[in-house]
């Protein structure tokens, strides 16, 4: 259970690196007294102390504890409040050994540190007004952050230009209870500050720029998790082996017996800076098999979630047409919305002459979509594809200075503005009184202060934000 008492202002250490071994580690240490406990343990190459060391300068020495060498160090201290968390931190650099950082670990405490908790060090930061809570969030994104688009989006957001924008539509809606709540304040001399019809502008302007951001959301949640390319199609056309293909791995098991895919097997690539999750699905056709029937539900599921659809046919058929109308017909509503690319595989083994006959076969809803024959057990034309579905995700919609929503916390706290702000504007039109718009306009202030933490004061809630942190952060 979350202690609040844990995180009062005394000091704390944690090694700031990544866990393992490697050439260097990074030993942080924040708070009051950080100066004075690494002082009784680090020995200067010099004549001076720590304490009479400038600050933002790596000073190299010797750390050891009750007289006892447990490496030679480089140490850089930072005074309060030009430091990461805001307070006096020193920043100890050893040799990456386990044991080595378990040693400095061990002097810190015995020195008067206590282990840092998951994410303190950030929400020391937040509390001591470095960063707000939407940047402080933008740290472990950008710590998490395994593509291009993932790190230019939490960097964004760190940045601060998300926090200005909710920002200004915060000290917009207190402009707005301002004036309504003055009018109440002169109620029994009938004056009137805010125009209803200036008032109900400011509001769908509000609620308008709200729509726009949330709208972004379903673009930032996919950049953040990987844009979902679904692989769909009939049994034994080659989707477990395109997937493999695709992820340069055997991930998924490939044989010619059909239905071998009765669940749906996912896994991440990066396409020009770009993270996509690729998702193999059970083969759509009709059987009597229940554990089938069970994945080509699943299959159905994964199609609503996908942005891009990649449905996969087999050149190598003699079937006339290429692709069973049964099947078109029931991914018809399916694919509806969908970035559909149509893929023909096998084309190793049949001759131009019958990717020309394939593609004339094909239906009318079917013939105007994006096409590419490839094999996916050579890997001729994948290249292509990945290509292909780069430019189906349509992210040169996005400009550099847009801001898209990753955040689901945010998005949620959007969504119930959105709600209250409908309610004050359905009241403006009806002639609410002053009073109870002003109480839901406030609890909308409340709700978008939460994006920025302006309003949060509650200690549980702060903790269940920063708990998903690594330690050292």
């Amino acid at each position: 259970m979350f202690d609040p008492t844990l995180f009062q202002q005394d000091t704390i250490c944690a090694t700031a690196t990544a866990p393992g071994v490697g050439g260097i580690a990074v030993i942080r240490v924040s708070g009051s007294q950080a100066f004075a406990i690494v002082a009784a343990l680090f020995v200067p190459f010099g004549q001076h102390t720590l304490g009479e060391l400038p600050v933002r300068q790596a000073i190299y020495g010797r750390l050891q504890c009750d007289g006892e060498l447990i490496d030679e160090v480089v140490v850089v201290k930072y005074r309060a409040p030009h430091s990461y968390t805001g307070e006096d931190t020193v920043e100890i650099s050893c040799h990456g050994s386990l044991y080595i950082q378990q040693r400095v670990l061990q002097a810190c405490l015995s020195a008067g540190c206590r282990m840092a908790t998951p994410g303190e060090f950030t929400r020391r930061a937040y509390l001591n007004g470095k960063m707000d809570l939407s940047q402080a969030e933008a740290v472990a994104d950008l710590i998490a952050s395994e593509s291009a688009a993932q790190h230019r989006l939490a960097l964004s957001q760190l940045r601060g230009g998300y926090s200005a924008e909710f920002n200004t539509l915060r000290d917009r809606l207190i402009q707005f209870v301002s004036l309504i709540e003055l009018e109440l304040d002169f109620s029994e001399e009938d004056v009137e500050f805010a125009d209803r019809s200036s008032l109900l502008q400011l509001a769908d302007d509000i609620s308008a720029r709200l729509t726009v951001l949330m709208d972004s959301f379903r673009l930032g949640n996919a950049l953040k998790k990987g844009i979902p390319v679904a692989i769909v199609g009939a049994t034994n056309v080659g989707k477990s082996t395109l997937l493999n293909r695709l992820l340069g791995e055997d991930k998924a098991i490939v044989s010619s017996i059909h239905g071998t895919t009765r669940d749906v097997i996912e896994d991440t690539i990066n396409i020009d800076g770009v993270l996509f999750r690729f998702i193999d699905t059970a083969g759509i056709r009709m059987t009597e098999d229940e554990i089938e029937n069970m994945g080509i539900e699943r299959s159905y599921r994964k199609l609503e979630e996908a942005t891009v659809v990649l449905w996969l046919a087999d050149l190598s058929g003699e079937a006339s047409p290429a692709i069973d109308p049964a099947l078109v017909e029931r991914m018809r509503t399916p694919i509806q919305d969908k970035r559909v690319i149509l893929i023909a595989n096998k084309s190793d083994e049949v001759s131009e002459k019958r990717i020309k006959a394939f593609r004339i076969s094909l239906p009318p809803e079917l013939s105007a979509l994006p096409f590419h024959a490839i094999s996916a057990r050579f890997g001729h034309g994948i290249e292509e594809l990945k290509q292909a579905v780069s430019i189906a995700a349509h992210l040169s919609d996005r400009h550099e200075g847009d801001i898209v929503v990753s955040n689901a916390r945010h998005y949620q706290l959007m969504q119930d503005a959105a709600e209250v702000l409908d309610r004050v504007r359905s009241g403006l039109r009806d002639g609410l009184s002053g009073d109870l718009l002003s109480l839901d306009l406030r609890h909308a202030i409340t709700l978008i202060g939460e994006i920025t933490g302006s309003e949060i004061t509650s200690d549980i809630i702060l903790h269940n934000i920063f708990a998903h942190f690594c330690i050292g952060k």
